[in-house]
Parts: structure tokens; sequence; C-alpha cells
């Protein structure tokens, strides 16, 4: 996206008129700040939120990342997602890059009999919080770090020598419960955890490490699908109880706006339906160079799916919270979620940006309307891709055969 040089001297890094939902000249710098701090290093020392990245390039090999900042102290939002949306966006992206990630390689199954280093990594991302450690690098730093659509951002990384801990706070009492019950098969093991109020981030961490499961079973599980795992596994056992409910009593209307993007919530009086629906102007993340809008969606019945979502992790990240809004209401629903990305919204920052945006969005304010037409005219007003195109589009309203906006 090319940007008037004029507007960044009449702005400054203030008032947003590139239409960025970042400050690209402010965000450069400070990721340059950050990365320049230990780029060319080969030992970091720092508190650990705990924080945990396995790739899954070269599976069943893969590398696993233990990563932490260069800083002591309480580093705990550096893996907090529902602090995130508080922080500026520059901000975010540059305290995330601070992640100075060092790899080692293991077969997934070395979980099952985990090696003394690989034991050391699942030790530390079992903990309650901030673990001291120190990285030894065998290479110094690069500037590589990693951005993802499914995770959060990362620092650099080089391999890793030796991983030395020094302060370990104990884990939380149901984590180590289910972690030394190695008959607890992993599907339990997570829905156990969520229950008991662990965040779905720090469930898919453990998930992610080999340190859930049968015993004989457990394997390294590369971070991209833990994510994902651990959204559908706990919306699963969610969207189960929400069958079991009455009906909402009317349709309501969600609408939350948030840096460059727009998400959209319908809930129908009827049986569970569910869809999730992206829309990508071009000048936006994943569509760059696109010279239209691009539109994807997919959905489920009352029975669920069996087959994975082309649209991706998004499905199940906005999937478990409308799921939690439901169970919260303990009631049942047809549920169309829309989001619209636009121009200015083009970095990878994780589906954690889709779970906890939905999950504020049901938090908020809605109107309620007697019938989906009314409600569909009223969202109208709310989204910029014409109304027309989401409506011919969408799995649920098909299903409720409704939508004529007559």
């Amino acid at each position: 996206m090319r940007i008037n040089p004029s507007l960044c001297i009449k702005c400054r890094g203030e008032y947003n008129l590139c239409g960025l939902a970042y400050c690209p000249v402010l965000s450069e710098l400070r990721a340059r700040q950050v990365i320049s701090r230990v780029k060319g290093l080969s030992e970091v020392d720092g508190s650990s939120p705990p924080s945990v990245f396995v790739g899954r390039m070269g599976y069943p090999r893969v590398r696993v990342y233990p990563a932490t900042p260069p800083v002591h102290g309480d580093t705990r939002y550096l893996e907090e997602p529902s602090t995130w949306l508080c922080m500026d966006l520059n901000e975010f992206i540059s305290s995330r890059l601070s992640m100075v990630r060092g790899s080692m390689e293991f077969r997934v199954d070395d979980a099952r009999n985990p090696p003394r280093s690989l034991h050391e990594v699942q030790v530390m991302a079992l903990s309650s919080g901030p673990v001291d450690s120190e990285l030894i690098l065998s290479k110094p730093l690069r500037g590589n770090p990693l951005l993802t659509e499914q995770s959060p951002p990362f620092g650099p990384s080089a391999p890793l020598k030796e991983l030395r801990i020094s302060t370990l706070p104990p884990p939380p009492r149901i984590v180590d419960k289910v972690h030394g019950d190695t008959d607890l098969r992993a599907s339990e093991a997570v829905v156990m955890l969520y229950e008991h109020g662990i965040d779905v981030n720090h469930i898919a961490r453990l998930l992610s490490i080999g340190a859930l499961g049968v015993g004989r079973r457990r394997r390294l599980v590369p971070t991209r699908w833990s994510i994902t795992a651990v959204d559908k596994q706990v919306s699963d056992v969610l969207v189960r109880r929400i069958r079991g409910y009455p009906l909402i009593d009317e349709v309501r209307v969600y609408v939350r706006e948030f840096r460059n993007n727009l998400f959209l919530g319908i809930l129908v009086p009827h049986t569970w339906l569910y869809e999730w629906g992206e829309a990508w102007w071009p000048g936006s993340t994943w569509n760059l160079w696109g010279g239209d809008v691009g539109l994807e969606l997919d959905g489920e019945g009352y029975r669920g799916r069996d087959e994975y979502p082309e649209i991706g992790g998004c499905y199940y990240a906005a999937r478990i919270a409308v799921a939690e809004a439901l169970n919260a209401m303990r009631r049942q629903a047809a549920v169309i979620l829309w989001r619209e990305v636009y121009p200015g919204f083009n970095l990878p920052v994780g589906v954690w940006f889709v779970r906890e945006n939905v999950r504020a969005m049901f938090k908020g304010p809605y109107m309620r309307f007697d019938t989906v037409d009314e409600a569909l005219r009223y969202a109208g007003k709310f989204l910029r891709l014409p109304i027309e195109r989401w409506v011919s589009r969408s799995f649920v309203l098909r299903r409720l055969r409704v939508g004529g906006l007559t």
C-alpha cells in the first residue's frame, strides 16, 4: 500500500491519516529497536511468560522454540490475548517481536519419553507464571521474526545449545493433575482444563508441547494445529450443551468495529446452525494485490461438520466465542458471524484477534428485531460489502430460507 509522504508529516503517528490500523513508521522503528537489541547475541536472559512455539515444517520431525524477552519481571501479558485488544497495535507488535526464540529439533513422539532438553521446555510450559530463563544459542541471532495467521508474532530465532531455568513458579493444581494423569485422553484433558478456568491459549501450549494425553500416545503438536484443536474441542462440548437449551426468543444483531475490521453477529431463534464469513478488501492482509473484495464463508448444520473448514482456524476461534456467549445465556440459536477486513489491516497477528473480538462483541450491546429480514436491513447499514452478496453466500440464511430483504 503506497502512502503519500505528506500524510506522515502531518500525522506523525497521531491521527491515522493513512488509514492503516497501525503506524508503519513507528512500528518499523520499534521493531528495529527491539531486534537491534538482540541481533547478534548468543545468550538471552529474561523472564519467559512462559512461551513456546512448535513448528510444522519437516513433520514428524519438528522444531521446538522456547521463547523469552530479554527482560525480567512480570511478562505474563506477552501471552495473554485478553489484554492485547487494549494495547496499541504498534506496542503489541514490538512487544511480541521481543520474544526471542531458541530452536531444537525433535521427533513428535519424543514427547512420550522426553530427553532432558525437551523435558525442560515442557516444565517451563506448565508453569503458572513467568520463568526466569536463559537461552544459550549455538549461533548469533538474526533478524527473522515470525508472522503467521494462526499464532501471534514472535521475534528472531537461532539454534539452541542449552536452556537454563533459574526460577520456576509451580503449575496450577489442575494443570499438574492432568499432566500427571497418563490415562486421561488429550481431548478430555483439554475440556477439564477449560472448565477449571485455564485459558485456551495456555491449554494450546500444553497440547503443543506434548504435556497432555495418554502417556504412550503423547506427541508434539505444531502450534498452529494445537490452537485450532483446542478451539474446536472446547466449542464442540459447548455446542452439545447449547443443543439442549431453549431457543432464544428474539432476533439479535451485534456489531463491533475495531482497527479496520467490522465484526457482525446475528442470532436467530432456531436450532443450532453456524457460519463464519470473511470479506477481505484489496490492501488488507490476505488480499494485498487483489482488485476486488475476496469473500469466503463456511458453515455447519445442527450436528456440526466432519471435514476441516477451508476458511481456516478463524472458523473455530469465532465458534468458541459465540458458543461461550450462548452458554452464558443458556439459549440456543442459529448463528451468523461475518467479518469485513478493510485496507490498512495488513499484518497477520493470529486467530486470537478473531476470538477476542467476537468475545468482546457478544459482551456488548445489541439490537432486537422481530424478523431476520429486519435484522439484515439494519446490518446492511454497517456493512460495506452490499448485503446482497453476503446473503447470496450465507449458509444459515439458505437453511432458514429467508433473506429476501423485501
